[in-house]
């Protein structure tokens, strides 16, 4: 692998939208509470790798002080409703099943999420002595994904 350019910068023109995930252990001596709920994240990534219809382009993984947090880059907000409701993926038995836990052990695990709706032409990224990551990743693996 080639040393990256010192400095990139990245104008996509078209819209997006930027979904942030993230998980706190309240209590950690309720693992059942809150290990599924992060053990259904892994099955859930690989199914939307594995479906370039469902409009995912990528994510990237940071551990925040408050716990992990993913931050995912989709072609459209709707795309990411979509997949929320869909009866057919892993998204709703995961929830479901996050719910019914909750339940057994209120305040064991929180779990949050933010959603972006980036208007055309409004993002921008620069990296700086970086490899590629993040937007850019995600932008270079949604150009070779089948319209």
């Amino acid at each position: 692998m080639g040393k990256a350019p010192a400095r990139r910068t990245l104008n996509p023109e078209g819209a997006l939208a930027v979904f942030l995930i993230g998980l706190r252990v309240n209590r950690w001596h309720r693992p059942d509470a809150w290990v599924p709920a992060l053990a259904a994240m892994g099955p859930m990534l690989a199914e939307l790798y594995a479906d370039p219809a469902s409009g995912f382009m990528g994510h990237r993984t940071t551990l925040t002080a408050g716990g992990p947090l993913l931050v995912q880059y989709w072609r459209s907000a709707e795309d990411v409703r979509r997949y929320a409701r869909a009866g057919d993926h892993r998204h709703r038995p995961a929830w479901s099943a996050f719910y019914a836990r909750a339940r057994r052990a209120p305040g064991a695990v929180g779990i949050w999420h933010e959603l972006y709706d980036v208007a055309p032409g409004s993002a921008h990224a620069t990296y700086v002595d970086m490899p590629p990551l993040g937007l850019e990743n995600a932008m270079s693996r949604a150009a070779l994904m089948p319209s």
